[in-house]
């Protein structure tokens, strides 16, 4: 069985998510919805949904999400009763009516493969649901490594609204509780693939929506660069050892760009110097001090 996780928040286009589960061709999924002591909260709409899809509604007394986004989705991933597969859904996207029959129609190839992750293509829309983006489409298998080095490269995008995770696995590595959770499901991705790989689900599309509302639609922050600091950072520190070294080489160009963006954060400059001192890249530490005086200037 599937687990459809809703952390819920904001009502705007939430009928349209809604919407989008009810027209599914294949309703073998349970939708539970956790909402973040909202201002607006869904109950009444719910109720025009009650026979259309399975869910389970949660209203938590605190707002969490305000604190941590990462806690607030772990929260949301408690209510479920031990499906073996899930997917965290925002409550502004949409899925296409036949994501949850892709899925099941190729258990098969998963169980085969060793699958974690299931990865749908994706498109970006508007506020009024019009397409602003190409579709976005993957190779059919992908590990993890292979799918970060496109991701440092520009080569694609991502959001977690198109994944669907192996529970055991997801659990195991756990969601990284970074600031607005900038790039936490990014790393969620990546860790789980590690050693088991990505199948995309080419022939079907989640709709991620960019309404100038959400954080994704928001300018460049403090918290979205420690996010990225702190994503580029725990993966060279963790991983670098075993990334062959143009991964490792691009992961240290993101690292050292988002300090040079945030320069007066001095234990940032100490966790780079370790970092350096770990893998021997003393002509980095020279270019970066350089860049960081110029910089100044």
């Amino acid at each position: 069985m599937l687990a459809i996780v809703i952390p819920y928040y904001r009502y705007t286009f939430f009928e349209e998510t809604l919407q989008s589960l009810a027209n599914q061709t294949d309703k073998r999924f349970h939708v539970y919805i956790g909402d973040d002591a909202s201002a607006q909260p869904p109950t009444a709409l719910l109720q025009k949904y009650d026979s259309q899809f399975s869910y389970s509604y949660h209203r938590f007394p605190t707002n969490l999400g305000g604190q941590s986004l990462v806690q607030q989705w772990n929260r949301c991933l408690a209510l479920t009763k031990n499906e073996k597969w899930v997917m965290i859904l925002a409550d502004d996207d949409v899925l296409g009516e036949e994501v949850i029959a892709t899925f099941y129609a190729h258990l098969k190839t998963i169980s085969e493969q060793k699958v974690a992750v299931v990865r749908l293509a994706s498109q970006v829309i508007d506020k009024n649901s019009q397409p602003i983006s190409a579709i976005y489409q993957h190779p059919t298998l992908e590990t993890g490594t292979d799918f970060l080095m496109r991701k440092l490269q520009g080569g694609t995008r991502s959001s977690l609204s198109e994944y669907i995770f192996n529970f055991e696995s997801l659990k195991k590595v756990g969601i990284k509780d970074f600031p607005l959770a900038w790039s936490s499901d990014l790393l969620a991705v990546v860790e789980c693939a590690m050693h088991r790989p990505i199948l995309s689900l080419n022939e079907v599309v989640m709709f991620f929506r960019n309404s100038g509302e959400n954080i994704t639609s928001q300018p460049d922050s403090v918290e979205k660069n420690q996010g990225w600091f702190m994503f580029y950072s725990y993966l060279i520190n963790k991983y670098g050892k075993n990334y062959p070294k143009q991964l490792l080489a691009s992961l240290f160009d993101g690292l050292e760009k988002t300090q040079l963006n945030h320069k007066k954060t001095p234990k940032r400059w100490l966790t780079i110097f370790f970092l350096y001192l770990k893998f021997l890249k003393w002509n980095r530490l020279v270019l970066i001090f350089f860049k960081a005086l110029k910089s100044i200037k």
